[in-house]
């Protein structure tokens, strides 16, 4: 069974600079020309970061966001991972994972190419969460980035954590969502207190200036929706 038939349910098919790409319900995409699965905006040790400026949360974002990547991991079993950068909030988050933390990275890790995309978050990352580190890369025809790039024109990057709100019947509704124009797609944030940018901010206008569609992560489905129907906060 091929990873696209076993994660039917949970993906919505688009077309990135004229190859198939799914996005998943947990905010992953998979490429099925690549084998590859991409995840942005892990934000690792969010939580812990706070803590030591004084504002606590709690500290269970890590395995609440491992547990996301773990099961798109592990559903599509793709030959490669890459996370498009900010991984980790600070450069000290590597260091601050727990031992259950670390033993799960190590885990989805295991039989797979893994790449790390620095981010402005963690621009320097240890040897020691295995890997390999760059600063961007291409994929086929696509530049794999974590800061999206106005001009260029086939590329997946993340840092803007991008959310559409909408109102219907009366009730609004805010989603963590995907952009694309079918060049150039942003992806959402997966990290559990990574927070969220309205997609109606002018940050996307240079990005998308023809336009762009949302596809809002729903409870059990994507939906996609034209960036007419959305509201700003």
């Amino acid at each position: 069974m091929t990873a696209l038939q076993k994660n039917k349910q949970t993906t919505h098919e688009i077309e990135l600079k004229g190859q198939l790409a799914l996005l998943d319900l947990t905010g992953a995409m998979y490429l099925p020309a690549q084998d590859a699965l991409l995840v942005a905006d892990l934000h690792f040790e969010k939580g812990s970061s706070f803590a030591r400026r004084g504002m606590m949360l709690p500290p269970y974002d890590t395995r609440e966001t491992l547990l996301a990547l773990s099961d798109a991991v592990f559903r599509f079993n793709p030959k490669t991972v890459i996370a498009l950068g900010d991984s980790f909030h600070d450069i000290g988050g590597p260091e601050r994972l727990g031992t259950e933390e670390r033993t799960t990275l190590t885990q989805v890790q295991q039989g797979r190419d893994w790449i790390w995309v620095t981010g402005n978050h963690d621009r320097i990352l240890p040897d020691s969460i295995g890997g390999q580190v760059v600063e961007e890369m291409a994929l086929g025809s696509l530049t794999l980035r974590h800061e999206p790039a106005a001009g260029e024109q086939a590329e997946v990057a993340g840092h803007l954590h991008p959310v559409g709100k909408v109102v219907m019947r009366g009730r609004s509704t805010r989603r963590r969502c995907f952009l694309t124009d079918g060049q150039r797609c942003v992806m959402p944030a997966l990290g559990a207190y990574a927070g969220g940018l309205n997609a109606c901010d002018a940050a996307f206008k240079p990005l998308f200036p023809n336009g762009f569609t949302a596809h809002l992560i729903g409870t059990e489905r994507i939906f996609a929706i034209a960036k007419s129907m959305l509201c700003r906060d």
